[in-house]
This record gives C-alpha cells, structure tokens and sequence, in this order.
C-alpha cells in the first residue's frame, strides 16, 4: 500500500470481493460484510488472513471469510490493510465457529476469538513463510503399530480400534476401569487414527491430564509427532503451537479448552476425557462446552468421536440411548477383578458397630483402615472436598454462620493461629463477634485439606504426611506408607497404587443446590477410587456417607452408567437438560423482560422464575424440546440483536445449556 493514494486504488482482477467478519461484539452486527480488495493486496488477502477495515468510521480488526466475484451492495469500501499475511482460520474452523455461534445463540466474532489466539508478531516472523498450509494426511511412513490390547478388557474396544484404522468414523462413550492407564489407551486410539492416513485431536481439562498425555503419546507415536496446545502456555508459545497445528506439521493435536477450535488436517478423530469436568465449560461468551464444539466437529466432518471417563455424564448417556455413540464398557466379571473393595461408613451394620459413624468426620472404619494400611507399608489417600484450613467457620456457641461485618462473605481461618479473614473481600476480622449472641470463639463448619493433613499427622505420628491442591498439585507419590491428603482433581497417582482411599466430607459435594450435585459427586470419588489397588491386591475404599443413596450405591457397584440412566430419566420427567434444551437469561429484571418481550420464543416454549441472580441481577429460564433448540437459540440472538441495534444501555448474558441453573 505504500505509495499508493486512496484515489488511485483499483480493485483485484480476480474475485474482488472479500466477506470480512468485523470483530465487533454487538449482537445486530453479526453477519459479514463486504469489502473491495485492493490490487496491492490481491496476494495477500487471502481467506483466513486478518485484516483491518473501515467500520463505523473506525479502523477495526476482522477475518477475511472468503473472495467472492459480486456483491449485492452497490458501493463498497476498500480493506485497509492486511495486518498478517498468515491464512490463521481455516474454512473449516471458519465453518465450526459459525455452528457453534448458532448453536450457543452468539455471534460469529466471539466465537472466533476464541478459535484463534492472538496474534505474535514475533512468532511469525522467526517462522516465516505466507502460503497457506496444504490439508494433508499421515502417510505409510508415518504410521505406526496399533496394538489393541490395551482395549481386550472391554469387548467393544478392538473393533473400535479396527474402524479407525480402516479410515471409518466410529463413535464411542467409553467407561474406564478403575486403575486403567486412560492415557495409554487415548494414544492408542490416536495411532489408529494416524495409521488410518488421518488427523487426530484430544481435548483434556488440566495441564496435569495434558502432561500425562503428551508422555503417552510421544511413547506410542514417537517424538515431533503431536502438536500440545493450551492457554497455559503463554502468548509466544501457545501461538507458535496453534501456527504447527495450522501448518500440518503433525497430524495430532493435543490440548486442554483452548485447542477445541485447533486445526487438524483431514480430522478423523475428536476425542475428550472425563468430560464432565467444569473446567471444559468456556468462561466467556457464548460459554460453548469442549464436548459439544468437538461433537459438532465430528457431525460436520464426518470423524469418530470418543468420550471417555472414569464416570458418565447424562449428556454421554443421552449420546448412546439416541444410538448417536455405541458403549465401550468393560464386562462384570472383569470390573469385579479390577475394582477396590468399597465400604460406606454409614450403613446399618456399620452403624451397630460405630454409633457415631453417621456423623463422625473420620469414622473407626475410616481410622482403622488408614491404621491397617499404613501397617502393611502402603499409601493411604484422602479425598477432602475444600482446600484451605478451616474454609467455613461459625459462632461456637449459637452455631451461626460467622460472615463478614463489610461484605456479608463467609469467614475463613488460614492457620490454627491464623485471623479469620473474608474469603470474598480479604479483609480481616480480629475482633468479630457473633452478631446474634456476642460470642467470639469459633468452631470449624467446614473442614480443609489443610487442618484435616494436621488433624491425621497428630493421630499417625511418623508418618509422612502430604497435601495437593491448589497451591501445590502432585503428580506422583512413591510407594511405602504415607498420607495423601488431596482436594478432588488433584490426587497424584502412588505407584503401584494406593492401598487405601478415604472419601470424606460426602455432604459438602452431596447437599449442593446444583442439578449436578450427585452426578460431579460421583465423578470426584470415581476418579480418587480409580486409583487404589484391586480388591485382590488389598485395595480398600471408604466413603463416609450413606450406602443407600443412589450416588453411593454406584460407587460400590462401580456402575457409572447406571447412574447416568437413572439421572437422565429423572431429568426427562422433570424437563432438565440435557433431556430438553434451556437457556438463562440473566441480568438487571428490566433488561431480562425486555430481551424477553422482544424474542419470538417457540411457542412450546417454557419461561421460567425469575430467581434471584448474583449483584442484584436475576435469571430467567427459557425450556424447549431438544427439536426446537436451533428455533431458541435464533429467537433469542435476535432480540439481542435488537437491544444491541437501539443501543439498550443494560447488558443481558444469554447462555444455552449452562452448568448450573441455579
């Protein structure tokens, strides 16, 4: 462009016209528009490249969707500039983020920021090149041996393996054995994958579950040959990675939510571990979840699908009842074999010998078998379900809830000599008293990792102690006697297993007021259990909570899917997803009934609440059928759309199937 007036500009001889989704987040705007491609720029501007135009009098960020012959509007506007000649979006993610922005009732730029990093000058340069990356497939060469034993165990597994191989598109919910290598066995679906001459990508939800990976498959595919790819990487690093993946310089991808948008050449397999994580759900707009973007990459692409787990989720579950996934389960007999012995603390004949078992914190059978198993010099884990030391304190003669005198947040000890302080606004409370009785002693209402690892290092004298959670996680812990004390998610695998796993604090993942709450409860104490020993090897499990609850009695069957039927048919019958489809729709009540107002719901549609939100807002709900999801998601991106054209001054967050619906 240097040198060149604006006068003198000329457009490109061949398919001057180029489609430019503007990065603009207003919902009425979301669509592309068209502009003139300058001659100079006619090499350059090439579809997936970024660019900058006019709009609105400003000069804004875009992506060139594609070259055209004609536009429909009589005058266009030039591009501005090319601001990188690196094709960065391929069609097909330009195609996904389209789908997803539908689906999600958002708009076509939100979704694309978040398919494609930011851009890194320097990066770019120390890669070098402009041309566009050929869509190319593994080769013979690149092929290596597919061994399907590590799948013998589960009867459906080898012939999952054979079709990718054979270049077909199976679709699998996979149940893991307790003690499974689940990375192992994602590697070897990936070298299918990659001996069947395709491209593979592997979504997990921590750095932790993504380092445990990428060993795996550089032991099965050889090194260079998978690209990871994460946020935690930093810009320079992620954007270089995100570059290789675009480049097809190898044919799989790995990563945690950041690579659900990674370009694969030819893509014949998604796949997504332990999706019901939260950690898979986006934060930001329009909030899509890693296994629904992954799903539609394979409904649009044509690959296989794997969603694997320890647990099941109702939405893996609704997957294989609709015949959409076929199961991938290990039989009885087999998970008998491999499975620890798992005791409830709270049964009848536990409770004949142990009265206050039902509401001690650490029941004799607990004690006993942390005892036995430290005797017998193997690691005993504990599964505590808050970090910290004392995260939730009260008045210690009324019993009342201590709260903050500034923000009403909840008290929190840090130490055994520590001040209270608000875990909301982190001021410290030295002189709290109890605004109902006067009082100023404090007693424990939750206990964390912290005090329980003291609380167990005062009873078993000796005896190493260690904690992983937040501040420290653990990737492994030798074998010989020692506790674990870990918060869920971040439990470290002991060699040769644990001889004992103690689940404690079952109430506080039980009685949250969220739809979830037993099935995330179930999925905590899966994923701790999975890594004791076998019952034959004298693994032991306790979980101190009632044996008659539904999510107890899957634990001590390990039946993960018979829990997610039995969840899914309740949420049929009560109408909540992911048995119908339903939006929140939350903000200032004003702003919630004007959306509302304004949207041309279905007319089968349900309103429901309002019920209160966080800072003073609230939510409705809106419910469907599941037919009518792509009629909710229009209905309500078009009435922001409307407050968004007239310039509404509150904003409104729409959000399609979220975690918590309440």
């Amino acid at each position: 462009m240097t040198g060149t007036r604006r006068s003198d500009r000329r457009p490109a001889p061949g398919s001057p016209v180029a489609r430019v989704c503007v990065d603009v987040p207003l919902a009425h705007l979301d669509r592309p528009f068209d502009y003139l491609v300058p001659a100079e720029l006619d090499a350059e501007a090439l579809p997936g490249v970024r660019v900058k135009v006019r709009f609105a009098g400003q000069l804004v960020d875009g992506w060139l969707l594609e070259r055209v012959e004609r536009s429909d509007h009589p005058r266009l506007a030039y591009l501005e500039k090319v601001v990188s000649p690196v094709p960065v979006l391929a069609p097909e993610i330009a195609q996904l983020a389209r789908a997803v922005a539908d689906r999600y009732a958002g708009s076509l730029a939100d979704v694309l920021r978040l398919a494609v990093p930011p851009r890194h000058a320097r990066v770019e340069k120390e890669l070098g090149g402009t041309a566009p990356p050929a869509d190319t497939a593994p080769t013979g060469a690149d092929a290596v041996p597919v061994d399907p034993r590590g799948w013998r165990d589960y009867p459906a597994g080898p012939a999952f393996l054979r079709a990718l191989t054979g270049g077909r598109a199976p679709r699998a919910v996979w149940s893991a054995l307790p003690g499974e290598d689940w990375a192992a066995r994602y590697a070897d679906a990936v070298a299918a994958t990659v001996a069947g001459g395709r491209g593979a990508l592997v979504v997990v939800a921590d750095a932790r579950d993504l380092d445990r990976l990428d060993v795996a498959l550089t032991g099965t595919l050889g090194p260079d040959r998978h690209v990871c790819l994460s946020a935690a990487l930093g810009p320079a690093r992620r954007y270089r990675a995100f570059l290789a993946a675009r480049r097809g310089e190898a044919p799989v991808v790995i990563g945690t939510r950041a690579a659900m948008f990674a370009p694969v050449g030819r893509l014949g397999l998604v796949a997504i571990w332990d999706d019901g994580d939260d950690l898979h759900a986006e934060p930001r707009a329009p909030y899509p979840h890693a296994r629904e973007v992954l799903l539609t990459r394979a409904q649009l692409g044509g690959a296989a699908a794997l969603v694997g787990g320890y647990a099941r989720t109702a939405e893996a579950q609704l997957l294989v009842e609709t015949s959409w996934a076929r199961e991938v389960v290990a039989d009885r007999a087999t998970v008998r074999a491999r499975t620890p012995a798992i005791v409830p603390t709270g049964d009848d004949p536990q409770l004949a010998r142990d009265p206050g078992a039902a509401t001690a914190r650490l029941p004799s059978l607990a004690w006993t078998t942390a005892r036995d198993t430290l005797r017998a010099d193997a690691p005993v884990l504990v599964q505590v379900p808050r970090r910290g030391y004392l995260p939730s304190v009260a008045c210690a003669d009324c019993r009342t809830p201590a709260r903050c005198p500034h923000c009403a947040g909840p008290l929190a000890l840090p130490s055994a000599a520590g001040t209270p302080a608000c875990r909301w606004c982190g001021r410290v409370a030295a002189a709290y008293a109890c605004p109902e009785c006067g009082g100023r002693r404090l007693r424990a209402s939750v206990t964390g990792a912290r005090r329980t690892a003291e609380e167990l290092g005062r009873a078993f004298p000796g005896v190493p102690v260690r904690t992983s959670g937040r501040e420290e996680v653990l990737t492994t812990v030798p074998a010989g006697a020692g506790l674990v004390i870990a918060t869920p998610g971040a439990e470290p695998v002991a060699e040769a297993g644990y001889g004992a796993v103690l689940l404690l604090d079952s109430w506080a993942l039980l009685t949250r007021a969220d739809l979830r709450a037993g099935e995330e409860a179930l999925r905590r104490w899966l994923t701790a259990a999975a890594l004791a020993r076998p019952a034959s090897a004298g693994g032991r499990v306790v979980v101190v909570a009632d044996g008659a609850l539904a999510p107890v009695q899957a634990l001590l069957r390990w039946d993960a899917a018979w829990f997610a039927a039995r969840e899914l048919a309740e949420r049929r019958e009560l109408g909540f997803p992911p048995a119908v489809k339903m939006a929140s729709v939350t903000g200032p009540a004003e702003a919630v009934a004007d959306l509302l107002a304004g949207a041309r719901l279905p007319d089968d549609a349900e309103v429901l609440g309002p019920v209160p939100a966080d800072e003073g807002r609230e939510r409705m709900l809106v419910r469907v059928p599941r037919a009518r999801a792509a009629a909710l998601a229009e209905a309500l991106h078009t009435a922001a759309g409307q407050r968004t054209a007239r310039k509404a001054a509150d904003p409104v967050r729409l959000q399609v199937d979220p975690l918590s619906l309440f």
